[in-house]
């Protein structure tokens, strides 16, 4: 493992993490760009962004998707990922809080320019995640007939999807739509995301050790990486790296919270903490070229 390079995922606003404790959330393209710029500076590969509208709620507009992307690229070579979930919403009549349809969230998949990466939660839960802005416990469904058509679509493109392994069970599922014929379980250009703290998922170590094992048991050549709420994220993240994960994310989306339990003002400050402690593993950050190799993204996707 000593000098592999380890791909750095900047989460860097979600759907409702909202100013707070003096961290600033970047919310407009412009914000989005200036502060993906400054990521990829502290050693970030990958940037992933969820779209605000003018009041600053979660939106699914592909219109601002496709100014992000637009002034991201001008600003710096990060790598871009969009959210497929867009965020949670509250019915101003009802008060209910509901997820966008599967048509709204698909509708994503033909921004232009496009993105270059792709997200997706392989499978439902009762998501809970007050650190990011997810204060109750809401419904959260991705069902297979989403996943049979965001996945094939995405290698269709040469992309790649990250499989948000929000529970260690959802990886059978993800494994049966694999056997099924959706795609190959054997190949390397799959990547799994494990995570502690969402929902139902407590960010223990024993707990995210099992969805790495379950993940590398049943997608034996996929590329995988770790993440965690709160101030959870960098204990996980160093689990990761000490377990050689491919990738890490940090971020606002998730996580206010720098390695000290102090509160940071910008996401590039998690980023360069989590450069540091790579570091001390031999781990350097991968430029975004080396993340296109390292996660199996064809030039051009």
């Amino acid at each position: 493992m000593p000098n592999r390079k380890v791909v750095i995922v900047a989460a860097v606003n979600g759907g409702m993490q909202q100013d707070r404790e003096g961290a600033h959330v970047p919310v407009t393209p412009e914000e989005l760009a200036a502060e993906a710029a400054r990521c990829r500076a502290a050693g970030a590969a990958i940037v992933h962004v969820h779209a605000r509208d003018a009041t600053r709620r979660n939106s699914g507009d592909p219109n601002i998707y496709s100014e992000i992307v637009r002034q991201i690229r001008a600003a710096s070579d990060i790598l871009i990922q969009t959210t497929n979930g867009i965020g949670v919403r509250r019915d101003p009549q009802t008060g209910r809080m509901s997820w966008p349809s599967d048509e709204e969230r698909l509708g994503l998949l033909g921004i232009v320019p496009r993105q270059d990466l792709f997200g997706i939660a392989i499978g439902s839960c009762d998501f809970y995640n007050p650190e990011g802005g997810y204060t109750e416990e809401t419904p959260y469904v991705n069902s297979p007939e989403l996943l049979r058509q965001v996945i094939p679509r995405v290698h269709a493109m040469g992309s790649v999807v990250e499989f948000e392994v929000v529970e260690a069970s959802m990886l059978h599922k993800l494994r049966r739509l694999a056997e099924g014929g959706l795609f190959d379980p054997a190949a390397a250009n799959l990547w799994l995301l494990h995570g502690g703290g969402f929902g139902a998922t407590p960010p223990l170590a024993r707990n995210v050790i099992f969805s790495i094992d379950e993940g590398q048991r049943l997608f034996p050549n996929a590329r995988w990486g770790v993440t965690a709420t709160g101030r959870d994220q960098f204990p996980i993240g160093t689990l990761g790296l000490a377990m050689g994960c491919d990738s890490v994310r940090v971020g606002f989306e998730d996580n206010i919270y720098r390695p000290d339990g102090t509160a940071a003002r910008h996401n590039h400050d998690l980023v360069a903490d989590m450069v540091a402690i790579a570091r001390l593993f031999g781990r350097e950050p991968a430029t975004p070229a080396e993340a296109r190799a390292i996660l199996g993204l064809r030039a051009g996707g």
